[in-house]
């Protein structure tokens, strides 16, 4: 007689995990750019990086530092960011508390898997950077987003009634997809909030030198009240512009750290020795580089902002800070059908439902491309939305 079959699980079944991002990611992955696209969509600075910091590199190369790294970092990189953490926190920090990451994917990552546990509760905004769900649904918690309020800060009665019982608050700031700058007053009215709880935060400050304001930009290690319960996540990719290299960092109370760099040691290990000799001289040698960029983005946001208000039916946001302008359209489409048609049309943007819920309806433009890329491509823009109407 043949053996009795039983049910199993398919040969090549994937963890519950990925079944958990698969049905909560709103990451959108675009089809593959052609040579007559043009491309408003990245959130990547078009300039290449300063170039000492690619000198350094090959310096490096050069003198043979091609072997591991310690798992937290090179310690001079830690020194000369802990320097730099402290003046922005208006307190001591310690270099022992610093974790350099693989960029700031991976700090992200090590900070969300080591906080949050299964069924735990995470609130977010709606609309904020989507890898934050699909990292709170990896480690199987529960993300609650709470609506923006009409000019795109926070809520803050929502906010109160969400953090009931929460494990974490993420968020970033200079905010990602809306160019918000969430004030001083804000931040401390989280801490308000916070006071007496339990709940820790996660700060995405990837944009924070890139602050349109006119104030100074506030980080929310420097409130009371807040640096004692946030893990500060910060990378190299933004203020100098240096996406493909990887590089970025975690601060915080020492057992978050630690518990971080268990998670970062085990997927990633330690990060490229060389890589973290350049970015040192980046921190050391080139805010006058980050300052010329900076000027350049207020400038291009300036150029995007006066070519989309010549475009019926779109409704404008006001960014502050970071490179994306995040404007409500008229058309009765969803978002991704919208970006699918303007790619069609030879211009690519990011649907606003990609961010969260409350993004429908908008469409997310990065104004880190060159001024000929943005005019060019608010133009085909231009066409798209006419042709849908």
């Amino acid at each position: 007689m043949p053996p009795t079959l039983t049910s199993q699980p398919p040969l090549y079944a994937t963890a519950e995990a990925v079944a958990r991002i698969e049905a909560a990611s709103r990451r959108t992955q675009q089809p593959q750019s052609r040579a007559d696209l043009v491309s408003l969509a990245m959130g990547e600075p078009d300039f290449d990086t300063p170039a000492a910091v690619t000198e350094a590199a090959h310096a490096s190369l050069r003198a043979g530092r091609t072997h591991y790294s310690p798992l937290r970092g090179e310690q001079a990189l830690r020194d000369a960011l802990a320097e730099k953490l402290t003046a922005t926190a208006g307190a001591p920090v310690s270099a022992a508390d610093i974790l350099i990451t693989q960029g700031g994917t991976a700090g992200l990552s090590a900070a969300i898997l080591g906080i949050v546990n299964p069924g735990d509760k995470v609130v977010v905004p709606d609309p904020t950077y989507s890898l934050y769900t699909d990292l709170v649904s990896m480690a199987g918690g529960t993300v609650v987003p709470v609506p923006l309020a009409d000019d795109l800060h926070w809520d803050l009665d929502r906010l109160a009634d969400a953090l009931t019982d929460a494990r974490l608050f993420v968020f970033c700031n200079p905010v990602n997809p809306t160019g918000i700058v969430h004030s001083r007053e804000e931040l401390q009215a989280l801490a308000d909030l916070l006071d007496g709880t339990p709940t820790i935060v996660v700060s995405d400050e990837a944009y924070s030198d890139l602050d349109y304001t006119g104030r100074p930009f506030t980080s929310a290690i420097s409130i009371d009240g807040l640096r004692e319960r946030t893990v500060y996540c910060q990378t190299f990719s933004k203020s100098y512009a240096m996406t493909g290299w990887r590089v970025g960092y975690l601060w915080g109370p020492q057992a978050l750290i630690e518990g971080a760099a268990r998670i970062h040691n085990t997927f990633n290990g330690s990060v490229n020795t060389f890589i973290q000799d350049a970015a040192l001289v980046a921190v050391r040698d080139c805010a006058d580089e980050v300052l010329r960029m900076r000027a350049a983005y207020e400038e291009r946001g300036e150029l995007m902002r006066k070519e989309l208000s010549a475009i019926p039916g779109l409704t404008l946001s006001a960014p502050e800070g970071a490179f994306y302008q995040f404007p409500r359209y008229d058309v009765d489409l969803p978002a991704v059908e919208v970006v699918a048609a303007l790619r069609a049309r030879g211009v690519a943007v990011r649907p606003g439902s990609e961010f969260g819920s409350r993004g429908e309806g908008h469409l997310r433009l990065s104004y880190a491309a060159s001024p000929q890329a943005i005019t060019e491509g608010v133009r085909r823009l231009a066409d798209g939305l006419a042709a849908l109407r």
